[in-house]
């Protein structure tokens, strides 16, 4: 169940807009104003709670977690009560309250945020491991081909620029291995890490890798555009410094 299935939001975005102001960072990607990273960590946060089974809901009101918090780190949850709509969703977004709003309405049990990894090592690189790209996918695939800046797209030597782009990558890693952004996509983590193709240390890509099943080596999966792997990381945890930055 989606949130748009689980509730009627009203005016989501005026909704959005009071959360961001509760929870101030850079909500919209540069050029846009839609707090679109804000909407879409919303709603992929709820696919996560419900996953969990961590959307409290009674027979008065429902209540989530968003695992965001206020500029004084108290946390901040989205409160519903019943729809009074019939045949319609079964609950209305009544609005963002944080713990202390909710503990005042006399609601003292609050759900948890969600949670994305069990093993804490898993949002960190591995220096030691090779990283094997599948350029049958990132090449041969029409929409990660549409990823590629220009110049690169139509070049021969398509191969030969990323793997130079990969071993100044392995250099970033090994001077910080926090270079290598945690995301959470396809219910599993990956780590994201900088592909610079046309100026040395400004990327242009994020590619995706997983460890293999035996652990001896990273596979590079697929790359992502910049905007789409911020969306995912930020599921995670907040990003106040970081290569991935929007």
């Amino acid at each position: 169940m989606s949130l748009f299935d689980f509730t009627y939001c009203g005016d989501y975005n005026r909704q959005i807009q009071t959360l961001a102001e509760m929870a101030p960072e850079k909500w919209s990607f540069e050029g846009n104003g839609d707090l679109g990273i804000l909407k879409s960590y919303l709603e992929h946060t709820f696919d996560r709670l419900m996953e969990e089974g961590k959307v409290k809901e009674t027979k008065a009101y429902a209540i989530f977690n968003t695992g965001l918090f206020n500029v004084y780190y108290q946390p901040i949850f989205a409160y519903f009560v019943k729809n009074i709509v019939p045949n319609r969703q079964p609950w209305f977004l009544d609005g963002f309250y944080t713990d202390y709003n909710l503990l005042m309405m006399g609601i003292t049990e609050l759900p948890e945020k969600a949670n994305y990894f069990t093993n804490p090592g898993d949002l960190v690189f591995d220096t030691n491991l090779e990283v094997v790209p599948q350029y049958e996918h990132i090449f041969g695939d029409r929409e990660n081909l549409r990823r590629l800046p220009e110049h690169v797209k139509s070049s021969g030597m398509k191969i030969q620029l990323f793997d130079g782009a990969l071993r100044q990558t392995r250099r970033m890693l090994e001077a910080d291995y926090k270079t290598a952004v945690p995301q959470y996509y396809g219910k599993a983590i990956q780590l994201l890490l900088p592909i610079c193709l046309q100026t040395p240390g400004r990327p242009d890509l994020a590619m995706a890798c997983v460890k293999t099943p035996d652990g001896s080596k990273y596979l590079g999966r697929t790359c992502l555009t910049l905007p789409m792997a911020y969306n995912n990381a930020r599921l995670i945890a907040k990003l106040d410094t970081s290569w991935i930055l929007p």
